[in-house]
């Protein structure tokens, strides 16, 4: 099978390009790069009821968040907490703006997108430790915020997709808040993985295994044992009573052994896990709409499952 024809220009375009490699570049340049790709490959014009830019008080200072509640919404919705991918090293609220647009809009429900800290400025446990501030204060302020507290679900990509498996285990530990579903893309679920895609697809799709041990060297101190869930949530010992799940992965990516694997974990340990395949796609899809309309209907099948997860 090749390659999504409607992905292979900008495939063709990455590799015709003379942008150093992440790691040579660095964190600000990288980030630019990002935000500027976004801007061709996400839709510009997804309608949205409304959209909200606050901040809550985190462990480490102000996190910013953004509220999207979908077109004619009466309330309280259901919500949906989102961390945005990039290796916890790039991406923001703007990267992965269209993509909450169009899951609160396609899902029925609000989104709350989380600006959590990035490496290498704030390494290991920053990100986790604002991602599960943010599911805690979504649960707190539900009243404010117009949404039901009784049943938060997660989600996110890449990165996000670590983050949201990793505060999915933490908040099982605690006893709370309750999660009811986590939506899964693509997600990053052991470090230093040395898989058959990690290898079969290592250059030239998009996301890079250089790219990917740049991520891990930011994000990660010096010594950090790797083997820790909170890093690599597939090596939990338990993973018995998480919340059921849609794990989606694509092709061509390098994530997409260690994503499947976590899904049979899941499903071995008694997890209601739906796994979703995407043969001809390329890691960060859900983020290329404005190019593909077989990458737009994978959005609105994942915001479907999420709608069939709450509660009735």
């Amino acid at each position: 099978m090749d390659v999504n024809p409607q992905l292979q220009p900008l495939l063709d375009q990455l590799a015709a390009s003379d942008n150093p490699p992440a790691s040579e570049a660095g964190p600000g340049p990288t980030r630019e790069l990002y935000r500027a790709l976004h801007q061709m490959t996400d839709p510009t014009d997804v309608p949205i009821g409304k959209v909200e830019d606050l901040a809550f008080k985190g462990p480490e200072g102000d996190v910013p968040v953004r509220i999207y509640t979908p077109i004619a919404a009466g309330g309280p919705l259901n919500c949906l907490v989102f961390f945005h991918g990039g290796g916890f090293v790039i991406g923001d609220l703007d990267s992965h703006d269209a993509l909450c647009r169009q899951l609160a809009n396609e899902a029925g429900c609000k989104v709350v997108a989380v600006d959590y800290r990035l490496a290498p400025e704030h390494k290991f446990p920053a990100a986790v430790d604002d991602a599960l501030a943010a599911v805690g204060w979504a649960e707190e302020n539900a009243g404010e915020l117009g949404i039901d507290a009784n049943c938060l679900a997660v989600a996110g990509d890449s990165a996000g997709g670590n983050l949201a498996a990793v505060v999915s285990q933490l908040t099982r530990a605690k006893g709370g808040p309750n999660i009811c579903f986590q939506l899964l893309i693509y997600p990053g679920t052991r470090a230093n993985a040395d898989t058959q895609s990690m290898n079969d697809y290592a250059e030239g799709y998009f996301l890079e295994r250089r790219t990917i041990d740049w991520f891990r060297e930011c994000y990660l101190a010096e010594g950090q044992d790797t083997s820790d869930p909170r890093v690599s949530p597939l090596l939990a010992e338990d993973v018995s009573g998480l919340p059921p799940a849609l794990i989606i992965t694509a092709g061509f990516d390098p994530l997409k052994d260690e994503g499947k694997a976590y899904a049979d974990r899941l499903s071995g340990s008694g997890v209601d896990v739906t796994y979703k395949d995407y043969p001809d796609m390329i890691h960060g899809f859900f983020n290329m709409t404005a190019l593909s309309p077989d990458a737009k209907e994978a959005v609105k099948d994942a915001a479907k499952a999420v709608k069939a997860a709450w509660p009735s």
